[in-house]
């Protein structure tokens, strides 16, 4: 491409490394976060948009990585661009841990408080309610995790199904070359052989040639001075 282009290049991949950082201190902050479950909620909501962010800045770093007019460029983006989806997965493998802990702890919180002395009915009834509501956030979080893994693979496949035909293509090239170089050296040895006979007809056409004008010599020698 042309050198244009490099800056959105530099660009997408600065705003990757952002994101990806945005998203690590936001798990962390899941990891620490004390209570309640609607600060949970809130965290959970911000997280998955940089995710979606990090998403999209990926996917048009793929893009340009397809529209390179070079194979080792367009070859080393797309490589840069499965180590971005890697670490994506490893973020969201965290962020799922981060959640499991924390609504643990949220859970352990509020058994400690029912056990001091928190055990009425209507707490007792909450409490279930909370525990209803944790368990269903979580099953939604991991239902939205799976179906952004199942993506993530059935993208790398692509990826992978476009390296393969790559590598078949110069494959195919390579035979190509190495057929018309078994041609060009058969070529060269034609020409070889066909100079040498060359040489060799014109030294039987000097030596006949030779051996006639002799012929005609000795003839007129021996009509014209008979006596020598």
């Amino acid at each position: 491409m042309a050198a244009a282009a490099c800056v959105p290049v530099r660009v997408c991949h600065q705003e990757i490394v952002r994101f990806d950082l945005e998203i690590k201190a936001a798990v962390q902050d899941i990891r620490d976060c004390p209570g309640p479950l609607s600060a949970l909620t809130e965290l959970n909501a911000a997280v998955k948009e940089k995710f979606r962010h990090l998403r999209g800045r990926i996917q048009e770093l793929e893009q340009m990585a397809k529209e390179q007019d070079k194979e080792s460029e367009k070859q080393a983006l797309l490589r840069e661009v499965e180590n971005h989806k890697k670490q994506m997965l490893s973020n969201q493998a965290a962020w799922r841990k981060a959640n499991l802990a924390c609504k643990i702890a949220i859970d352990n919180s509020e058994k400690d408080q029912l056990l001091q002395g928190r055990d009425s009915l209507r707490q007792r009834k909450t409490t279930k309610e909370s525990l209803a509501e944790s368990a269903s956030n979580i099953t939604e979080s991991l239902m939205g995790i799976s179906r952004m893994m199942s993506q993530q693979v059935q993208q790398s496949e692509e990826t992978v199904q476009t390296l393969a035909n790559s590598s078949r293509t110069i494959l195919e090239a390579n035979e190509e070359f190495k057929s018309m170089s078994g041609t060009i050296q058969l070529g060269r040895k034609l020409i070889t052989k066909y100079n040498r006979r060359e040489l060799t007809d014109k030294l039987l056409i000097f030596l006949a040639l030779a051996l006639f004008l002799a012929t005609v010599l000795y003839i007129l020698k021996k009509r014209l001075f008979p006596f020598l």
